[in-house]
């Protein structure tokens, strides 16, 4: 493992919460490096602006249903598992997420797609791994929410990661209606860094994978965020593509339509921002959920 760095995002530490300006690029390379991927120019600008990019029409029909046959068949399997890359929702029996999908075709074929992979690697400025890859279920009148959070600082805190140069990847295998606990996103977010209170207790993420407790943004900081970004609801038809930010406020409403709704999500990583020792001081949440072996340097 990596010797820690020097901790530039400090959270969880102090009694009260307090927000800080971003000090990485959103859009790292040269221009010329920006310039050979799938995103145009335009693209790229409202990714920088916003923190998010929804591109429709990534996934044609047969590729959306091939990819919904293959979360059946895992959802069929995970339903008796009882192994730890199996997330239940909170007080109840439901699958919330299935982590670590990427190892095995489709999704492996899937997270390596240039469309996605090519994208990643034109807004982080070179080469990526996968750091993280889950299904996230939202069944239809069962999908519990997720709370508002920053992906970044519970992947620095917990995992280790040094800067923002990270991107995820929701690809959308259901229509994405505004009723149905669609993504909502807090635009503009990712240029501010909410640092959070209460120290971490060593493996956390058997709980927070259900329901998070710290990490969790305070209610004034929300509140601040809210009225200077306002919300943004990218909603789409299936094999659409929404990529957002490392740092982007995100969360979702509980789902108690009868619609289903199913994303796949691939989280790469800059080869260059390799996970190290984590910042909160706790051991290292497991390989399923943030990926340490078998990075390239």
């Amino acid at each position: 493992m990596r010797i820690r760095e020097v901790d530039l995002y400090p959270s969880r530490m102090a009694e009260s919460a307090e927000i800080a300006r971003r000090t990485d690029p959103v859009l790292y390379g040269s221009p010329a490096d920006r310039a050979r991927g799938p995103l145009s120019p335009a693209e790229l600008a409202l990714y920088a602006r916003d923190g998010f990019l929804l591109r429709e029409g990534v996934l044609d029909a047969r590729e959306v249903a091939a990819l919904t046959a293959a979360l059946d068949a895992a959802l069929a399997r995970a339903r008796g598992a009882t192994v730890p890359e199996v997330v239940r929702e909170p007080g109840g029996d439901a699958v919330r997420s299935i982590f670590a999908v990427h190892d095995a075709d489709p999704w492996r074929a899937l997270a390596q797609d240039p469309r996605l992979s090519g994208a990643a690697r034109q807004v982080l400025g070179g080469e990526v791994y996968v750091h993280q890859s889950r299904i996230n279920l939202k069944p239809g009148f069962e999908g519990k929410d997720f709370y508002w959070h920053s992906d970044f600082e519970t992947w620095h805190v917990e995992d280790g990661m040094p800067r923002m140069r990270a991107v995820s990847f929701s690809v959308l295998l259901d229509d994405n209606h505004p009723y149905n606990g669609p993504l909502m996103l807090l635009p503009g977010s990712h240029k501010h860094y909410v640092r959070c209170v209460g120290a971490t207790p060593d493996e956390h993420f058997k709980a927070s994978l259900r329901r998070q407790e710290y990490g969790v943004p305070d209610r004034d900081s929300l509140a601040w965020l809210w009225a200077r970004c306002g919300v943004a609801i990218p909603t789409g038809p299936a094999g659409s593509v929404l990529m957002f930010d490392c740092n982007t406020m995100h969360g979702s409403n509980s789902n108690i339509t009868p619609l289903s709704r199913r994303n796949v999500f691939v989280v790469y990583n800059s080869v260059a921002n390799a996970l190290v020792e984590p910042f909160g001081g706790t051991r290292p949440r497991p390989e399923f959920v943030a990926t340490r072996e078998g990075v390239p340097r």
